[in-house]
Protein backbone atom coordinates (compact mmCIF):
# COMPACT_ATOMS: atom_id res chain seq x y z
CA UNK A 1 0.00 0.00 0.00
CA UNK A 2 1.35 3.41 -0.94
CA UNK A 3 0.24 6.61 0.70
CA UNK A 4 -0.07 10.11 -0.70
CA UNK A 5 -0.83 13.50 0.80
CA UNK A 6 -2.75 14.37 -2.33
CA UNK A 7 -6.34 13.36 -3.02
CA UNK A 8 -6.29 10.16 -5.01
CA UNK A 9 -7.68 10.12 -8.54
CA UNK A 10 -11.34 9.16 -8.57
CA UNK A 11 -11.72 9.76 -4.82
CA UNK A 12 -15.28 9.52 -3.58
CA UNK A 13 -16.68 13.08 -3.72
CA UNK A 14 -18.57 12.44 -0.47
CA UNK A 15 -15.19 12.28 1.31
CA UNK A 16 -14.95 16.09 1.29
CA UNK A 17 -11.99 18.07 0.01
CA UNK A 18 -8.65 19.57 1.02
CA UNK A 19 -8.07 23.31 1.32
CA UNK A 20 -4.37 23.69 1.95
CA UNK A 21 -3.66 21.24 4.77
CA UNK A 22 -7.21 21.31 6.11
CA UNK A 23 -9.76 18.64 5.24
CA UNK A 24 -13.34 19.91 4.99
CA UNK A 25 -16.39 17.66 5.20
CA UNK A 26 -19.97 18.95 4.98
CA UNK A 27 -22.49 17.50 7.44
CA UNK A 28 -26.23 18.16 7.41
CA UNK A 29 -28.17 17.87 10.67
CA UNK A 30 -31.16 15.55 10.48
CA UNK A 31 -33.96 14.88 12.93
CA UNK A 32 -32.20 11.69 14.08
CA UNK A 33 -29.21 13.78 15.23
CA UNK A 34 -31.23 15.87 17.66
CA UNK A 35 -32.94 15.62 21.01
CA UNK A 36 -36.61 16.50 21.49
CA UNK A 37 -35.83 20.24 21.33
CA UNK A 38 -34.21 20.04 17.87
CA UNK A 39 -30.68 20.57 19.28
CA UNK A 40 -27.89 18.17 18.31
CA UNK A 41 -27.27 15.61 21.05
CA UNK A 42 -23.75 16.21 22.42
CA UNK A 43 -22.39 12.71 21.67
CA UNK A 44 -23.17 13.14 17.97
CA UNK A 45 -20.40 15.73 17.66
CA UNK A 46 -17.95 12.87 18.31
CA UNK A 47 -19.47 11.06 15.31
CA UNK A 48 -19.00 14.11 13.10
CA UNK A 49 -15.38 14.45 14.22
CA UNK A 50 -14.82 10.74 13.48
CA UNK A 51 -16.26 11.16 9.98
CA UNK A 52 -13.87 14.06 9.40
CA UNK A 53 -10.82 12.04 10.46
CA UNK A 54 -11.87 8.95 8.50
CA UNK A 55 -12.79 10.80 5.32
CA UNK A 56 -9.53 12.76 5.48
CA UNK A 57 -7.68 9.43 5.36
CA UNK A 58 -10.03 8.09 2.67
CA UNK A 59 -9.47 11.16 0.50
CA UNK A 60 -5.67 10.74 0.56
CA UNK A 61 -5.89 7.00 -0.13
CA UNK A 62 -5.57 5.52 3.36
CA UNK A 63 -8.13 2.75 3.75
CA UNK A 64 -8.84 1.47 7.25
CA UNK A 65 -9.73 -1.96 5.85
CA UNK A 66 -6.49 -2.08 3.82
CA UNK A 67 -4.50 -1.21 6.97
CA UNK A 68 -6.04 -4.26 8.64
CA UNK A 69 -5.25 -6.51 5.66
CA UNK A 70 -1.53 -5.71 5.66
CA UNK A 71 0.98 -8.43 6.62
CA UNK A 72 1.63 -6.23 9.69
CA UNK A 73 -1.98 -5.13 10.41
CA UNK A 74 -2.55 -1.69 11.88
CA UNK A 75 -5.45 0.39 13.10
CA UNK A 76 -5.92 3.71 14.86
CA UNK A 77 -7.58 4.27 18.21
CA UNK A 78 -8.39 7.47 20.04
CA UNK A 79 -6.48 7.76 23.31
CA UNK A 80 -7.40 11.32 24.26
CA UNK A 81 -9.93 13.87 23.09
CA UNK A 82 -10.97 17.21 24.52
CA UNK A 83 -14.04 18.93 23.13
CA UNK A 84 -15.13 22.52 23.62
CA UNK A 85 -18.78 23.08 22.80
CA UNK A 86 -19.28 26.71 21.75
CA UNK A 87 -22.76 26.85 20.16
CA UNK A 88 -25.66 24.50 19.65
CA UNK A 89 -26.24 23.01 16.23
CA UNK A 90 -29.87 22.48 15.30
CA UNK A 91 -31.98 20.46 12.92
CA UNK A 92 -31.42 21.38 9.24
CA UNK A 93 -28.10 23.15 9.94
CA UNK A 94 -25.38 22.75 7.34
CA UNK A 95 -22.08 22.27 9.18
CA UNK A 96 -18.50 21.90 8.06
CA UNK A 97 -16.13 19.53 9.88
CA UNK A 98 -12.57 20.89 9.53
CA UNK A 99 -9.70 18.53 10.28
CA UNK A 100 -5.94 19.03 10.31
CA UNK A 101 -3.39 16.37 11.16
CA UNK A 102 -0.91 18.47 13.12
CA UNK A 103 2.03 16.16 13.77
CA UNK A 104 3.11 12.59 14.40
CA UNK A 105 5.11 11.46 17.42
CA UNK A 106 6.08 7.80 17.49
CA UNK A 107 2.84 5.82 17.26
CA UNK A 108 0.69 8.91 17.91
CA UNK A 109 -1.00 11.42 15.63
CA UNK A 110 -2.12 14.79 16.98
CA UNK A 111 -5.21 16.18 15.29
CA UNK A 112 -7.13 19.47 15.51
CA UNK A 113 -10.78 19.59 14.54
CA UNK A 114 -13.47 22.25 14.35
CA UNK A 115 -17.11 22.18 13.41
CA UNK A 116 -18.39 25.43 11.97
CA UNK A 117 -21.72 26.79 10.78
CA UNK A 118 -20.79 29.50 8.32
CA UNK A 119 -18.18 31.59 10.17
CA UNK A 120 -19.42 30.54 13.63
CA UNK A 121 -17.48 27.97 15.64
CA UNK A 122 -19.84 25.28 16.95
CA UNK A 123 -17.33 22.87 18.55
CA UNK A 124 -13.58 22.29 18.63
CA UNK A 125 -11.60 19.18 19.51
CA UNK A 126 -7.99 18.28 20.20
CA UNK A 127 -7.47 14.61 19.43
CA UNK A 128 -4.63 12.19 20.11
CA UNK A 129 -4.82 8.96 18.12
CA UNK A 130 -2.46 6.02 18.38
CA UNK A 131 -1.55 3.43 15.82
CA UNK A 132 -2.03 -0.07 17.25
CA UNK A 133 -1.57 -3.69 16.22
CA UNK A 134 -4.38 -6.24 16.40
CA UNK A 135 -3.60 -6.95 20.05
CA UNK A 136 -4.12 -3.29 20.91
CA UNK A 137 -0.43 -2.52 21.50
CA UNK A 138 0.99 0.76 20.28
CA UNK A 139 3.11 0.52 17.15
CA UNK A 140 4.62 2.93 14.65
CA UNK A 141 2.37 3.73 11.70
CA UNK A 142 2.99 1.61 8.59
CA UNK A 143 6.09 2.55 6.60
CA UNK A 144 5.49 5.54 4.40
CA UNK A 145 2.31 6.83 6.08
CA UNK A 146 3.85 9.64 8.15
CA UNK A 147 6.21 10.55 5.32
CA UNK A 148 3.36 10.74 2.80
CA UNK A 149 1.28 12.90 5.11
CA UNK A 150 4.25 15.14 6.05
CA UNK A 151 3.21 17.91 3.61
CA UNK A 152 -0.09 18.14 5.50
CA UNK A 153 1.41 18.34 9.00
CA UNK A 154 1.78 21.69 10.75
CA UNK A 155 5.18 23.09 9.67
CA UNK A 156 5.62 24.78 13.08
CA UNK A 157 4.54 22.29 15.78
Amino acid sequence: MTFSAHPREGADPSAGWLVGREHQLPVRIYYEDTDFTGVVYHANYLRYFERGRSDFFRLVGVSHSALLERPDPAAFTIVRMTVDFKRAARIDDALLVRTTYDRPKGPRLFISQRITRGDALVAAAQVEAACIDLKGRARKPPPGLAEALAPLFDPAP
